[in-house]
C-alpha cells in the first residue's frame, strides 16, 4: 500500500468513526471537514468522492485485519487460543470503545444501499475472514484442539456470525458486557471435552 498523507489518514480515521456511529449514509464530507478541521475541497483533493473515501477505508481495514490475523498465526500457535484471542480482541475494543463495531459487519447490514465498489470490499472482507476461520477450525479439529459439530466451513461461518451478532447485541443493549455473554459460550462449545 502506498503511504497516505497524515491529512488523508485523519480523514480516514474520522470517516471510520462516523461510519461506526451512523453507517454509510450517516455522514457527509461537511461532517468530516468540521471534525478534521479542514475545508471540504481539501477532502476532495485526497478522495474524489465519498465512494472513493469509504472504499479506501474498507480496503485499509481489510489490510489491517489480515495483518492482525497473520501476526496471531505467528504468535499464537494453538487454534483454540487463536479463536479466544480473536474474541478477546473484540471484547476489549468494545469495552473500551476503541472499535465498538467491525466496520465491515456494520457496512454489510447496508449492502443493498452501498455503492458496488464498497460492497465488493465488504464482501471480500467476509470471504477472507471466513477463510481464515475455516483454516483455524480445520487445524483445531485435526490437532484435537477444537470440537466441531459441523464442517469447518459451517463452524467458521457460524463463529463469524455469532461474533458479529454479539457486537450488535452489545450495541443494542448499550452494554459492552453483552459481547462476552454471547461470545464466550461459543468458545466453550468448541473446546474439546475430556
Amino acid at each position: 500500500m502506498t503511504k497516505i498523507s497524515s491529512t488523508a489518514d485523519d480523514i480516514l480515521d474520522c470517516a471510520r468513526t462516523l461510519i461506526i456511529a451512523g453507517g454509510y449514509n450517516g455522514f457527509s464530507y461537511a461532517d468530516v471537514a468540521e471534525i478534521v478541521g479542514i475545508r471540504k475541497p481539501s477532502i476532495h483533493h485526497h478522495f474524489a468522492s465519498k465512494v472513493d473515501l469509504v472504499r479506501t477505508l474498507v480496503s485499509r481495514y481489510r489490510e489491517e485485519a489480515q495483518a492482525g490475523l497473520a501476526a496471531m498465526e505467528r504468535n499464537v500457535p494453538d487454534p483454540g487460543e487463536q479463536l479466544r484471542s480473536y474474541v478477546a480482541y473484540w471484547e476489549a475494543c468494545i469495552k473500551d470503545a476503541t472499535a465498538p463495531f467491525c466496520v465491515c459487519a456494520l457496512l454489510a447490514s447496508e449492502l443493498p444501499i452501498l455503492p458496488e465498489e464498497v460492497a465488493l470490499e465488504v464482501r471480500a472482507h467476509f470471504r477472507s475472514l471466513a477463510s481464515w476461520l475455516t483454516s483455524v477450525m480445520e487445524r483445531g479439529k485435526r490437532q484435537g484442539r477444537l470440537q466441531l459439530s459441523g464442517t469447518a466451513r459451517v463452524e467458521a461461518e457460524g463463529f463469524m456470525a455469532t461474533v458479529h451478532g454479539a457486537m450488535l447485541s452489545a450495541r443494542a443493549y448499550g452494554d459492552p458486557k453483552m459481547f462476552g455473554v454471547i461470545a464466550r459460550p461459543l468458545l466453550d462449545r468448541l473446546s474439546p471435552r475430556h
